[in-house]
């Protein structure tokens, strides 16, 4: 629900240091949009035009304030084929069409998902984004000049050592400035961010892809739509609780899904590409003191102003100094302490955290990952809600009725156990089944049960069934079978 008090709260408490972490983030962006564009196979603009809009409608629509979202890599590698089969203009339809699918799971609540994702694959997540996050730097690390191992040494220093004289000013910030003067005055020959690519010259055009408005455009967007859509909803929800955590404070999942949906589909309207939340350029902001929605306008807002008004002076900031920057961001987004909690940890939870590091750094899809983390996680879960199932029995005195009395959790993983409690080879004339303390969760714990009576019957034994709960009761009613070929069969209830 709305609050404006909230609101406002989310705009105004934190102005000065709001607007100077975004002007740090909206430096950032820069190479990280051109870099992301070279991979989708599109124009630098297209990338950088996505930030600016993502950035700037997610500002005032997004559930996670401070929250930095533009175009990322994790998008970008869906749209290669896309691109390169059916061109530009496919491209801006399928990221409207995107955005739509985001704005829908917003409406269904689909946010609330991340409660099934556990917190060792959340670390797996944050600990392997970081790896990536520091591999993508490897190109301006190897084959290069010492002169810019020195500078990234030097930035590192600033950035780690300015925080002692004053917190006014984010070091990162500083160390930008510190380097980009240097090189320029000190004529250094070293890879500037005009390097990397031409940047825009003009204001984006509002304008609606020019694809002909058939089923067979919608043949051809909507698998990648579906695709962006899920991964963009992923990383960004992910990347929301990570920033919950880091600040302290909540969000809205299904609003965060709204706020994407809505972003993309103005990036799409202005010539850019599909694009979801950033952990590396999130950790720079919530770590330079960026909190509040101001962050992510000015993030966004700085960005064109950068590359439309002060182009010759983004052209010679060096990459060292944004390096320095995004190795700073992968020191501090890698969760260190879960290298030592390893050993402290269950093993089903160590081993969640590694698999999920290893197929997202293996494969570069975060989507693969995190599906791996939570499969594994479920299969633990089930196995150890198993083992809470027990059974004993009792015979009475003239030993021709025993009575089984069951408890703990009977489902898909527990079934086997279930049936294997009974023997069905002992001469009985009655077999009562107690589960008071028991609960049946599906389809498979009632046919489990019907395995057991209709066996049971099959050998002439009377059986009856007594205890179930209301949930248990209500799926006997629905799927049961051996209370529908036996009219004299009647479930006793506490």
């Amino acid at each position: 629900m709305f609050n404006l008090t909230t609101y406002k709260r989310e705009w105004f408490s934190n102005i000065r240091a709001d607007i100077l972490s975004g002007i740090v983030v909206a430096l950032a962006l820069i190479p990280e949009a051109i870099g992301f564009s070279v991979i989708a196979g599109v124009d630098p603009k297209v990338g950088l035009f996505a930030s600016f809009a993502i950035a700037c409608v997610s500002a005032f629509l997004g559930g996670r304030p401070g929250m930095i979202s533009a175009a990322t890599a994790a998008t970008a590698v869906l749209m290669v084929t896309l691109v390169k089969e059916h061109g530009l203009q496919y491209l801006f339809a399928a990221t409207l069409l995107m955005g739509l699918i985001q704005i829908a799971a917003g409406f269904l609540k689909l946010g609330r998902v991340m409660r099934f994702v556990s917190r060792s694959v959340i670390t797996g997540f944050v600990n392997a984004l970081a790896i990536l996050i520091f591999m993508a730097q490897l190109p301006e690390l190897i084959g290069v000049p010492g002169l810019t191992y020195a500078m990234i040494a030097a930035g590192l220093a600033i950035i780690y050592l300015f925080p002692y004289l004053t917190k006014a000013i984010p070091s990162p910030l500083v160390a930008i400035l510190v380097l980009t003067g240097l090189a320029y005055w000190g004529g250094m020959d070293i890879r500037t961010v005009g390097d990397l690519g031409a940047l825009p010259s003009a204001l984006p055009v509002f304008a609606l892809p020019q694809v002909p408005l058939t089923f067979e455009t919608l043949q051809i967007i909507f698998p990648y739509s579906v695709a962006l859509a899920a991964v963009g909803l992923l990383e960004s929800l992910l990347t929301a609780q990570i920033v919950d955590n880091m600040t302290d404070t909540p969000s809205s999942k299904s609003q965060e899904c709204i706020g994407q949906g809505a972003s993309n589909i103005a990036s799409g309207l202005i010539g850019g590409m599909g694009g979801c939340a950033m952990i590396g350029q999130s950790v720079i902001n919530a770590s330079s003191g960026g909190r509040g929605r101001l962050s992510t306008l000015v993030a966004g807002a700085f960005l064109l102003f950068l590359i439309l008004v002060l182009d010759d002076l983004v052209r010679i900031i060096p990459m060292a100094a944004l390096v320095a920057v995004m190795i700073m961001v992968s020191i501090g987004t890698f969760s260190w302490r879960s290298i030592l909690d390893l050993r402290r940890n269950p093993l089903p939870s160590s081993i969640v955290m590694l698999a999920t590091v290893a197929t997202v750094v293996g494969t570069h899809d975060l989507a693969k990952g995190v599906l791996v983390g939570v499969l594994l996680s479920g299969v633990f879960f089930a196995g150890k809600v198993a083992k809470l199932f027990r059974g004993r029995s009792v015979l009475n005195v003239d030993e021709t009725e025993r009575t089984y009395h069951v408890a703990g959790q009977v489902f898909f993983a527990s079934a086997e156990s279930f049936t294997a409690a009974f023997d069905f080879a002992e001469p009985l004339r009655k077999v009562t089944i107690d589960v008071t303390e028991a609960h049946l969760w599906d389809i498979t714990a009632v046919g489990a049960l019907d395995k057991v009576v209709l066996k049971y019957r099959r050998l002439g034994v009377d059986v009856s069934v007594i205890g179930a709960n209301e949930a248990s009761t209500h799926m006997l009613d629905r799927f049961a079978l051996h209370d529908k070929d036996h009219a004299a069969f009647s479930a006793e209830r506490h």
